[in-house]
């Protein structure tokens, strides 16, 4: 049987509409949260391979006052941007530090060993990030204890190596089904694209992502934008 010509022009937005938010969002026209200017007035965002050639020089020309490089992966991969990055952003006098992305199917000494075999002791950098989240991660779902052992032997491991203790990037569920009410005494830096983080989260956060596919002149492609809880001085503390 044939819709009505007017029921389906009603229909037809319906079925347009998640197209057009998604487009506008991997834009970066719209977003579902911006944080206060004069709340949050430090800036930064996180890159990888990803993101190409950076032009760190117009990334510096957009209030960005800190960038997290990504590094390592599990026990072997490195990025090939890392290095690059690092020195380039450095030299225009934006704070970087680097992160990790942690694997659930490598040991946490493995993943600390490569870690520190290719980023640098650098007493201004920002400390070292392990990221902790499922997406893009191994298949397996080791046992809750088993993964605890894995991450605070990571951890250590930096911690010792760097003299800085290391920050967490935490989604929730990551959260909820691994770290329950465990390592407390880490920073957190929070993914949450869709509001600020509750007043009765009860972690340290310290950084926030807000923003997953934002656009920045100086990056070819969308990028991940941040803000640091705190001002200048506490950036300069880190």
């Amino acid at each position: 049987m044939k819709l009505p010509y007017k029921l389906l022009a009603l229909l037809l937005p319906l079925f347009l509409l998640p197209l057009v938010l998604y487009f506008a969002f991997d834009k970066g026209i719209i977003w579902f949260v911006y944080p206060s200017e004069s709340k949050y007035p430090i800036r930064g965002i996180d890159v990888s391979n990803h993101q190409g050639n950076i032009d760190w020089k117009k990334v510096s020309e957009n209030k960005i006052s800190f960038a997290y490089i990504k590094a390592t992966e599990g026990g072997d991969w490195k990025d090939k941007a890392f290095l690059r990055n690092w020195e380039q952003a450095n030299q225009l006098g934006i704070r970087v530090g680097a992160y990790h992305f942690f694997t659930l199917c490598r040991s946490g000494k493995e993943q600390a060993a490569n870690f520190i075999s290719y980023v640098p002791i650098n007493q201004n950098a920002l400390p070292p990030v392990a990221d902790l989240e499922f997406i893009g991660n191994c298949k397996e779902r080791p046992p809750l204890q088993d993964v605890k052992k894995e991450i605070r032997d990571f951890l250590s491991a930096l911690e010792n190596h760097y003299n800085k203790k290391p920050i967490l990037y935490l989604t929730y569920e990551f959260i909820d089904l691994y770290l329950k009410d465990d390592f407390l005494e880490y920073p957190v830096w929070i993914r949450d694209i869709f509001g600020q983080p509750s007043s009765s989260f009860e972690r340290n956060w310290i950084l926030w992502q807000y923003h997953s596919r934002a656009r920045l002149e100086g990056i070819e492609g969308p990028v991940d934008l941040n803000v640091l809880r705190g001002d200048s001085f506490f950036l300069e503390k880190l």
